[in-house]
């Protein structure tokens, strides 16, 4: 069982020395890479010029832009709600940057109110990420939210 609020603190202390987005989302991504089990990717994308472009990752390689409202990624942002899918390959329009992903978590990022980005996470299990998994990985963002430093 993953310890959310230790992830939170964690993030926080990165943050303290330097909150500039492209190390606290490098280092956010490999936090949870190595904090939670059974996935294949973690990373972000973020708005770029009414898409969202790839950003940092632990992982395969990965698509590099997503349209809004494409996905589970372009759907999340688009509406701006966090998605749980239990089996991507239900899920209409789904791209499959890796074929061996068979879960998704995606949760929106905000600034000012306006999504900005979203957290991006992948399993090769299907059903992996449970209620918990959501409300943590929320916290966490909130907490990227309030630490880190878009230009």
């Amino acid at each position: 069982m993953t310890d959310y609020k230790l992830l939170s603190e964690q993030l926080k202390a990165l943050a303290e020395d330097e909150p500039n987005y492209l190390p606290v989302l490098s280092n956010a991504s490999a936090l949870i890479n190595e904090n939670l089990d059974d996935l294949n990717w973690a990373g972000f994308y973020l708005m770029n010029n009414g898409s969202l472009l790839l950003g940092p990752f632990q992982g395969k390689v990965a698509c590099i832009r997503i349209a809004l409202g494409k996905g589970v990624c372009g759907t999340a942002a688009e509406k701006d709600e966090t998605l749980v899918v239990p089996n991507v390959h239900e899920f209409p329009g789904h791209i499959a940057c890796d074929c061996a992903s068979n879960s998704e978590i995606v949760v929106p990022i905000h600034k000012d109110g306006k999504v900005i980005g979203v957290l991006d996470i992948d399993s090769p299990s299907l059903n992996r990420f449970s209620d918990e998994d959501k409300a943590g990985l929320e916290e966490f963002v909130r907490t990227l939210e309030a630490v880190i430093q878009f230009n």
